[in-house]
């Protein structure tokens, strides 16, 4: 059973529309790579310079904040769902 990335929709035109798209069971980072290799551009959008999650991405493993797990190193099993969720800036 694949993992779900959710694609929130100011990413979904790298996604060709797709909402939600399966990537194989690995790391956080993994999937990302993946995602990569599939949507060339996606993964500037996610990760910075330095290699870290973007300030203003928020990446949950089961509606958990991976920055509370291991980061890009959380495992993912079969059957997880990974949302990406663009922080909104407001005030």
């Amino acid at each position: 059973m694949p993992v779900k990335v959710r694609i929130p929709t100011p990413l979904r035109k790298l996604t060709n529309n797709e909402e939600v798209v399966e990537v194989k069971p690995g790391t956080v980072g993994e999937a990302i790579l993946e995602l990569q290799s599939r949507f060339p551009g996606i993964k500037e959008r996610l990760i910075d310079e330095t290699g870290e999650v973007r300030r203003f991405v928020n990446v949950y493993v089961n509606e958990e904040d991976i920055r509370f797990l291991q980061n890009q190193a959380t495992a993912l099993k079969d059957g997880d769902e990974i949302s990406i969720i663009p922080a909104i800036a407001g005030g």
